[in-house]
């Protein structure tokens, strides 16, 4: 059912064409080494065969995503030829000609469309209060305004430059589908997006499962479990066709042409460390702090040789694997291995009692973070895939409010180091505050006479960033230490805002079992 306001209203137009508008404005800002990635990209698959696509390497920025984004660039370079055909040779590494640059910033701002309506059909799926007359304060208002103005959509690909927006519309779009029960989409859409991305295999358990356990079983016992006699075969088929059909339209050429081991060996490049140059705020941030206090910890109590100790390993900033000094190196099984057993006992909570959609996408979501949590050389961006679901949840439920505040705040404060250029310091400390600001009134005022959004020391904790953020984007700069130690911010960046995205997944975790045991207790 349509929530009050979506469809009679005009707001959702102009909102959606304001912060177009906006992210018009970031076009000659600074852009990353993924803007030449791109670039590459396109021209590589404009200028070179299919069977050279994933063995090109002239520049260091290989082709390294599923086939249907080889085939999304493919399109873009179809435009890209009449715009300026010198950015499609392959040999003209770190090619930014004006045309170039505005053609590939339009080009994310065009693709966003995907996620715009994937953010109108989410806001069809929550229910305006009774009672509220003003549209401002309605949930799917609220909504809309923290998915479309999501202060790390904008920094990460209009800023830093990628197609986050258009690939997080599929995710969007198709949960929306399974919330409106319409799973056989549900499934068609995130089997494209899969054949995008996949760095989405992150929740495909919660998938899996949930299509499993809701869609192919058509009843279930009066205790909550599966009737076994109502599993149909059929509706499996109607999904593994799906998938197959969807994998082989992406895979089947590279597949016939014998070079499935390639494009899979781009795909997961094993080689490039347990951590990003910029470490995620994740376990692994503080196993590696951990490692280095015991370091010169052993060093001073003369209990460890430092000259044969490895120098900086895992704070020099580079993409590379790097061996801990004291606690043992973790090896890509072993990350594996912890994000399978921190998933576990949500995607059987989800078998056990599915409890609807929103049950599956607060398994999604424990997903999503666990794989952030544990998994092998996260970047510090893939807390998006975590933060723009729980915006459903957070309009819906008052706890799920305050753990998407922690979440938000802290998942967004760590994406600052990636805009370090001085020109851009205003534009992103301005967007932060003004997404922390908002987000923070709006949910306040949704659940206004429900008490506090957040305990004191989450609080606490939340106002911490203040000072930190000073001392690194300011102090930090102008002193000594950035001579000395240059990664001392990212580090210190990272661990602090790990034990907000570390309690925001316990948190996550808790209201998953906890509302599996509601029924037990009836």
């Amino acid at each position: 059912m349509a929530a009050p306001g979506v469809d009679s209203g005009n707001w959702f137009p102009v909102l959606a064409l304001g912060v177009s508008l906006l992210k018009c404005m970031f076009i000659n800002t600074y852009h990353s080494t993924d803007f030449e990635v791109h670039r590459n990209w396109l021209a590589v698959t404009s200028s070179l065969p299919l069977s050279r696509w994933y063995r090109e390497n002239t520049s260091e920025w290989t082709l390294d995503y599923p086939p249907l984004f080889a085939w999304f660039e493919f399109g873009l370079s179809r435009v890209a030829q009449h715009v300026d055909g010198n950015m499609l040779a392959v040999e003209n590494l770190n090619y930014a000609s004006p045309s170039t640059v505005v053609f590939q910033r339009l080009s994310v701002i065009f693709t966003d469309a995907m996620f715009v309506f994937a953010t109108r059909e989410c806001c069809r799926c929550v229910q305006a209060q009774e009672g509220s007359s003003d549209i401002l304060n309605r949930r799917p208002f609220v909504l809309a305004v923290l998915l479309l103005w999501n202060f790390g959509l904008l920094v990460v690909d209009h800023i830093h430059f990628q197609y986050n927006g258009f690939l997080f519309g599929f995710l969007l779009l198709s949960v929306a589908k399974h919330l409106q029960s319409k799973h056989l989409q549900g499934a068609l859409l995130f089997a494209i997006l899969l054949n995008l991305k996949h760095i989405y295999l992150y929740v495909a358990p919660a998938y899996g499962v949930y299509l499993l356990r809701s869609y192919c079983f058509t009843q279930d016992n009066k205790d909550g479990s599966p009737c076994w006699r109502s599993f149909s075969p059929r509706r499996l088929l109607a999904l593994g066709g799906i998938v197959a059909s969807v994998c082989a339209l992406s895979f089947g050429p590279f597949i016939l042409t014998g070079q499935l081991p390639q494009v899979l060996a781009r795909l997961f490049p094993f080689g490039r460390g347990l951590c990003h140059a910029y470490w995620a705020p994740n376990i692994w941030a503080l196993y590696n702090t951990l490692d280095k206090a015991l370091t010169i910890l052993g060093v001073r109590l003369q209990l460890l040789d430092e000259a044969n100790l490895p120098r900086a390993a895992m704070t020099g900033g580079l993409v590379r694997e790097s061996p801990h000094a004291v606690l043992p190196s973790v090896s890509p099984a072993v990350t594996l291995a912890c994000t399978l057993l921190s998933v576990l006992p949500a995607v059987a909570s989800i078998w056990r009692r599915p409890r609807g959609a929103r049950g599956f996408l607060r398994c999604l979501l424990v997903c999503a973070l666990a794989s952030f949590m544990f998994g092998w050389h996260v970047h510090e961006k893939a807390v998006l895939l975590a933060i723009l679901p729980l915006s459903i949840l957070a309009v819906e439920t008052k706890e799920d409010a305050g753990i998407f505040l922690v979440l938000t705040t802290t998942g967004h404060y760590s994406l600052l180091p990636l805009i370090f250029t001085p020109a851009e310091l205003p534009i992103k400390a301005v967007l932060m505050l003004m997404f922390v600001i908002y987000s923070f009134s709006a949910l306040k005022t949704l659940y206004s006479g429900q008490g506090s959004l957040l305990h004191p020391l989450e609080s606490v904790y939340l106002l911490g960033l203040v000072p930190m953020a000073l001392a690194c984007e300011i102090v930090f700069p102008l002193s000594l230490w950035q001579q000395r130690l240059p990664f001392l911010p990212l580090l210190v960046t990272s661990v602090y805002c790990s034990v907000g995205v570390c309690y925001s997944f316990l948190r996550l975790y808790v209201t998953l079992l906890r509302q599996e045991e509601k029924p037990k207790q009836q």
